[in-house]
C-alpha cells in the first residue's frame, strides 16, 4: 500500500461535514477538521456521528471554528480522542466559546457533559503560530510536519500543509488541504496566498460552478439601504449569523457611521436639509441582538494583531469597529423583548443586527414577527438563504407586488416591509478565486481532490481547472472522493 492515504469522513457529498483523515502509514493518521453536517446533508447521513478508530490518531487539525468544520469536536472526544487539537491562535479563542453554545443548543448534551468537553477541549487545543512549521510528535516515520497559512475566509482560518519523509516513500510528499478559502474581499482580514507547493492538494468547490458580483460596491449599497429605511423612520433588520459576517457588517457599520458624521452639513438659516441630511447619524443606534455574538465580537476585538492593514489603521486612528459609541449589546431576554416593542411601537430608525441568519429561530424571528408587517421597515439579507427556509421565503418576496406571507413559528405573517438584497458578502472564494488559488502554486499539484460541494459545483471546477493546467505543461489528476473509499474515485 503507498502512503500517504486520505479518507474522508463528510463533506464529499455536499458543502458539511469536513473530516478528512490523513494516513501516514498502517499505524499513525491526522485527522483534519471535525464538522456537523447540516441542513439537509445531516438528514441524509446513513452513518453514526464518529464511526472511525480514534486510537490511531495522532492529532486533530482545525481549519476554522465554524461548526460544519468542528461541530463533531464533542463526539470525537467522547469516542476517547485525547491527542492534540491543532489550530491558530485566533481559533482557539474561539473554538470553546462556539462549541460551548452549539452543544447548549443541540439539546443532547448535559451541562456535566459539556463542562467535561470543555476541560478536556482546554487541555487539548494547541495553538500554532501561522506561517511555521511544526512537528507532530509520536509518529513512525522519519518526519511529519504540519504548517498553517492564513485562508482569508474566517478570523484564525488556514489552510493546511503537510509535509511528510520516511521510509515508505520514494520522496517527500507535500500534502494541502484548503479548508474554506476566502473570496479575497473582506474589510478585516487578511488575504490568502497560494502555497508553494503541493504534490496532493484536497480543494473545496462550494462555489466552483459560480462568480460572484458587488464586492466593490457592497459598502455604498448598503448604506443606501439605510438611507432609504431611515428616512421612513424604520428599523433596518439584518438577520446575520453569530462568527464572520457579524463582525463584517459591524465594520462596515462603523466606517459607514464614522464618515456620515464627518460629513454632515451645518444647515443655516434659509437652508433647506435633503431628507438624507436630517438622518441624525451620529445618534444613530447599531443594535448587536445576539449573545453568542457579542461574546465572538469580544474576541475579534482582542485579536487585532491578526487583522489586515487596513483595518489595524483603524485603531491606530484610535477607533474600534467592535465598541464604537453607538453600538449597544444586548443580552437579557427581557432587554431583548424591550427593544423589539420599543422599536415595533415607535418611529425610532435603528439597524439591528440579529441571530440567526436564515431566520429559521433565534432572537431575529422575534423582530421580523413584529415588523414584517410594516412598511417603514427594512429586512436586509447579506448571505444566502437555503431553501425551505423563512429566510429564503422573505428574500424571495423582494421586488414582489401583491400578498405575501411566511410562516414565522407556525403563525402566517404579510410581508409589507421592505426586502433588499446586498451582494458582496461572501466569505468563499468563487470559481475564479478557486483556480487562482491553484494557478498561484509554482509547483503544481499532480493531484486535486475536490470536496464541500455539489456535483456540478465539482464538474465546473474541474473543467475550469484543466487548461490552466494545460498552460503549465501538467496533466493533473482531478478527483471527486466518492465518500467513504480512500483517496477518492478514477480522476475526471
Amino acid at each position: 500500500m503507498v502512503f500517504p492515504i486520505i479518507t474522508h469522513h463528510g463533506a464529499t457529498q455536499g458543502v458539511t461535514g469536513s473530516c478528512h483523515q490523513l494516513h501516514l502509514d498502517a499505524q499513525c493518521s491526522v485527522l483534519i477538521d471535525c464538522g456537523l453536517f447540516q441542513g439537509v446533508e445531516a438528514s441524509t447521513q446513513p452513518y453514526p456521528v464518529i464511526d472511525f478508530p480514534v486510537e490511531r490518531l495522532k492529532a486533530l487539525v482545525v481549519t476554522h471554528v465554524h461548526l460544519d468544520h468542528v461541530g463533531r469536536i464533542p463526539d470525537l472526544l467522547a469516542a476517547g480522542y485525547r491527542g492534540p487539537i491543532l489550530c491558530s491562535v485566533p481559533s482557539a479563542k474561539l473554538l470553546p466559546v462556539v462549541l460551548e453554545d452549539a452543544m447548549k443548543v443541540s439539546g443532547r448534551w448535559s451541562p456535566d457533559a459539556i463542562e467535561r468537553c470543555l476541560r478536556l477541549l482546554s487541555v487539548a487545543t494547541t495553538p500554532l503560530a501561522f506561517d511555521e512549521w511544526h512537528d507532530i510528535a509520536d509518529v513512525s516515520l522519519s518526519s511529519c510536519r504540519v504548517r498553517l497559512q492564513r485562508a482569508g475566509h474566517l478570523l484564525g482560518s488556514a489552510y493546511v500543509e503537510f509535509d511528510i519523509q520516511g521510509p515508505q516513500l520514494e520522496s517527500d510528499c507535500r500534502v494541502v488541504f484548503s479548508g474554506d478559502l476566502g473570496a479575497g474581499s473582506s474589510a478585516l482580514l487578511r488575504q490568502s496566498h497560494s502555497p508553494e507547493r503541493a504534490d496532493i492538494l484536497v480543494l473545496e468547490s462550494t462555489y466552483g460552478d459560480r462568480l460572484h458580483a458587488g464586492s466593490s460596491t457592497r459598502r455604498r449599497r448598503l448604506e443606501q439601504v439605510i438611507e432609504r429605511a431611515l428616512v421612513d423612520r424604520g428599523t433596518v433588520l439584518i438577520p446575520a449569523f453569530s462568527i464572520g459576517r457579524t463582525q463584517e457588517l459591524l465594520f462596515e457599520l462603523e466606517g459607514i457611521l464614522h464618515d456620515k458624521a464627518l460629513l454632515m452639513p451645518d444647515t443655516g438659516a434659509g437652508q433647506v436639509a435633503s431628507s438624507t441630511q436630517l438622518i441624525d447619524w451620529p445618534q444613530l443606534p447599531v443594535i448587536l441582538d445576539s449573545p453568542l455574538a457579542g461574546r465572538l465580537t469580544q474576541i475579534y476585538r482582542d485579536l487585532g494583531l491578526y487583522w489586515n492593514e487596513d483595518a489595524r489603521q483603524r485603531l491606530a486612528q484610535g477607533r474600534c469597529p467592535f465598541s464604537f459609541r453607538q453600538l449597544i449589546s444586548i443580552d437579557s431576554h427581557q432587554q431583548h423583548q424591550q427593544v423589539v416593542n420599543y422599536l415595533g411601537s415607535t418611529g425610532r430608525p435603528a439597524i439591528v443586527i440579529a441571530g440567526n441568519g436564515m431566520c429559521t429561530s433565534g432572537r431575529v424571528v422575534n423582530y421580523l414577527k413584529a415588523m414584517l408587517g410594516d412598511s417603514r421597515h427594512e429586512v436586509v439579507f447579506t448571505g444566502y438563504q437555503a431553501r425551505g427556509t423563512p429566510g429564503a421565503v422573505i428574500q424571495a418576496s423582494e421586488g414582489a407586488e401583491g400578498f405575501v406571507m411566511v410562516d414565522l413559528d407556525g403563525e402566517m405573517r404579510e410581508i409589507k416591509a421592505k426586502v433588499t438584497t446586498v451582494g458582496g458578502y461572501s466569505a468563499h472564494a468563487d470559481q475564479a478565486g478557486l483556480v487562482e488559488f491553484v494557478a498561484g502554486i509554482p509547483r503544481w499539484a499532480g493531484r486535486i481532490l475536490l470536496v464541500y460541494g455539489g456535483a456540478s459545483a465539482k464538474q465546473a471546477l474541474a473543467v475550469a481547472l484543466r487548461p490552466r493546467g494545460a498552460e503549465r505543461g501538467v496533466l493533473a489528476r482531478i478527483e471527486v472522493p466518492d465518500g467513504r473509499s480512500p483517496d477518492g474515485v478514477p480522476g475526471t
